[in-house]
């Protein structure tokens, strides 16, 4: 990989940038002074510096966030504050996206990633990757309702969704619920709580897969992942 590529990469400039960099004898390679930006390095192997710090590759990034109400799960929008934005430049120059989308007034977990590979894995239709969430109702929610989401509800545009699991954790005027569905339409869980006349009023995600929301981390914060997290979704 060309020594331009590899550090405008790991967020030290354009590759203008770099030349400045190269210039000003900041960067050395196996101890060496750079005078060639242009320069092939094995990222691998090959020990880069800057100013005499060591530049640690990553292709990757996977981020985990509990993402706040009032934000939208997207990379741009003239209107509204997105989860990007939230980020700090030293992530953000890796270019992540989130895999899937919660809505804007949804908070929970919410996985940031540039790995491509990894987002098609668990958002693909056929994978079936378990998603689950919190949620406060606006009615009482019933044994009924339960059997209803065992066998899929029929929403307002005809789609009939697949099985979900619902359990009851209080019932009441505000009923407190813990769902498991494989789909991610939109609005999804909203939409299945109103095909059995009730309405939802608060709703976080507390996992997907087997990745589960850190409760330590405050709304609108992140953290890398672990390397268990991470081997958990692999």
């Amino acid at each position: 990989m060309r020594l331009d590529k590899f550090l405008a990469h790991m967020g030290f400039g354009t590759r203008r940038e770099v030349k400045g960099l190269v210039k000003s004898k900041a960067i050395q390679v196996n101890d060496v002074a750079v005078k060639d930006s242009s320069m092939h390095v094995n990222e691998l192997t090959d020990q880069v510096t800057v100013y005499g710090e060591i530049v640690e590759y990553k292709e990757f990034i996977y981020l985990m966030m509990n993402k706040p109400a009032g934000v939208i799960s997207a990379t741009e929008d003239s209107r509204d504050q997105t989860v990007i934005d939230l980020l700090d430049d030293d992530v953000r120059h890796f270019e992540p996206y989130p895999v899937g989308r919660l809505d804007k007034d949804t908070v929970g977990l919410l996985l940031l990633t540039n790995d491509g590979a990894l987002t098609h894995r668990l958002l693909s239709p056929n994978k079936d990757v378990p998603k689950v969430y919190f949620a406060q109702v606006e009615g009482i929610v019933n044994e009924a309702d339960i059997e209803a989401f065992k066998v899929g509800v029929t929403l307002d545009d005809g789609y009939h969704t697949k099985p979900g699991l619902l359990r009851i954790i209080s019932s009441g005027p505000i009923s407190e619920i813990e769902l498991t569905i494989t789909e991610g339409k939109f609005h999804q869980v909203k939409r299945m709580f109103e095909a059995v006349g009730k309405k939802v009023v608060y709703l976080k995600r507390l996992s997907m897969g087997s990745l589960k929301l850190d409760e330590s981390l405050p709304e609108g914060t992140y953290r890398e992942l672990t390397e268990e997290e991470l081997e958990l979704i692999q």
